[in-house]
C-alpha cells in the first residue's frame, strides 16, 4: 500500500496522531482509562464463560449455541481490536499509529462488524426454522450446514471492508495525519485526508448500508415468520415457551442496532465532535459487554452451565488444597 503527502509526492510510511476526545482535560484521562479497563475486562471475562461453558457442557452442543459461541469469539476480538489502543492512549498519551497499523485497525473492526451483523441473522435462522419447520429441525441444522453458515459469516465479512481500506490507504496524507477519534474508525480516517473525501465517504454509507440494514431486514423478515407461526399455537404454554427461546437473541439483536443508531444519530445530528466519538466509542463497547450478560441471566441453559462449572473448579481447588 502506498500513501502520497498532499503535495502529490510518494510517501510510504505517514503517521497517524489519535486525537482521542478533542475536549476532555487531562485530568480525566486515568478515570476514562479505568473505566474503559473495566469494561474490557467483563467483556474478556463474560464472553470467555460462554466459549468454556458452550465447549465444556455437553447440553449445550446444539446450533444455537454454536452461533452463541461465535458470537463471544466476535465480541472479544471486536473489542480487542480498537480498546487496548484507548487504553494506551489514554494511560500513557500513546496517540501514535503507523500507516500500516491503522490500516489493519480499520479492517479489523470492519471486519469483525460485519461478521457480528451475519451470525445475527443466521441465530435468527436458526430459531426460524426451530419454531416454524421442527421437524426438519434435525435435517436443515446439521452440524456441517452450522460450520457453513457460521464460515460463511466470517469469510464474507473478511471480504467486504477491503475495497474501502485499499482505496483509503491509496488517499493523500500529510506527514503526520491527525484523525479526531479514540481508534482508526473509516470515517475519521478519511477526513484526516487532504485528498476529496466524498468518493470515500460514499462508499463507506454504502458497506454500512449493505452489513447493517440488510441484515437487519433479514432478521426481521425470520421473526415476521417466528410471530405468525407463534400466533398460530393454541396453547398460552406453547407460545410463552417459543417466545422464550427467542427472547435473548432478540435482545442482543436489540443492543447490536440501538448501538449502531446511537453511533449514526451522534454523527448524523448537529453535535459536537466530542458526541460523535463518544457514540462511536459506546457502539464499540456496549455489544460485547451486554452480551455475555443478556444470555447469563435469561438463559437458563447458559446459566446452569456456567454455575455448574464454577462449582466444578471450586470443588477441585478445595479438594487441592486439603490435598496439600
Amino acid at each position: 500500500m502506498v500513501a502520497t503527502t498532499c503535495n502529490g509526492s510518494v510517501d510510504g510510511s505517514p503517521i497517524f496522531y489519535l486525537v482521542g476526545i478533542p475536549s476532555l482535560p487531562e485530568s480525566f484521562f486515568l478515570p476514562v482509562f479505568f473505566i474503559l479497563f473495566l469494561f474490557y475486562l467483563l467483556i474478556l471475562t463474560g464472553n470467555a464463560l460462554i466459549l468454556v461453558a458452550v465447549v465444556a457442557e455437553p447440553s449445550l452442543h446444539k446450533p444455537m449455541y454454536f452461533f452463541l459461541m461465535n458470537l463471544s469469539a466476535l465480541d472479544i476480538l471486536f473489542t480487542t481490536t480498537t480498546v487496548p489502543k484507548m487504553l494506551s492512549l489514554f494511560l500513557l498519551g500513546d496517540h501514535f499509529l503507523s500507516f500500516s497499523s491503522c490500516l489493519l485497525q480499520m479492517y479489523l473492526f470492519q471486519s469483525f462488524t460485519c461478521s457480528e451483523a451475519f451470525i445475527l441473522v443466521v441465530m435468527a435462522y436458526d430459531r426460524y426454522v426451530a419454531i416454524c419447520r421442527p421437524l426438519h429441525y434435525p435435517v436443515l441444522m446439521t452440524p456441517q450446514t452450522n460450520v457453513m453458515l457460521a464460515a460463511s459469516a466470517w469469510l464474507i465479512a473478511l471480504f467486504l471492508p477491503i475495497p474501502a481500506v485499499v482505496k483509503t490507504s491509496q488517499m493523500a496524507y500529510n506527514s503526520i495525519a491527525y484523525i479526531y477519534h479514540c481508534f482508526c474508525d473509516h470515517l475519521a480516517l478519511v477526513q484526516s485526508s487532504c485528498s476529496d473525501t466524498t468518493p470515500q465517504t460514499l462508499m463507506g454509507f454504502c458497506i454500512a448500508m449493505v452489513v447493517s440494514f440488510l441484515p437487519l431486514l433479514l432478521v426481521l423478515l425470520s421473526y415476521a415468520h417466528i410471530l405468525a407461526s407463534v400466533l398460530r399455537i393454541s396453547s398460552q404454554e406453547g407460545r410463552s415457551k417459543a417466545f422464550s427461546t427467542c427472547s435473548s437473541h432478540l435482545l442482543v439483536v436489540g443492543t447490536y442496532y440501538s448501538s449502531i443508531a446511537i453511533a449514526y444519530v451522534a454523527y448524523r445530528a448537529d453535535l459536537p465532535l466530542d458526541f460523535h466519538i463518544m457514540g462511536n466509542v459506546a457502539y464499540a463497547v456496549l455489544t460485547p459487554i451486554l452480551n455475555p450478560l443478556i444470555y447469563t441471566l435469561r438463559n437458563k441453559d447458559v446459566k446452569a452451565a456456567i454455575t455448574k462449572i464454577s462449582c466444578l473448579y471450586r470443588m477441585e481447588k478445595e479438594n487441592s488444597v486439603g490435598q496439600a
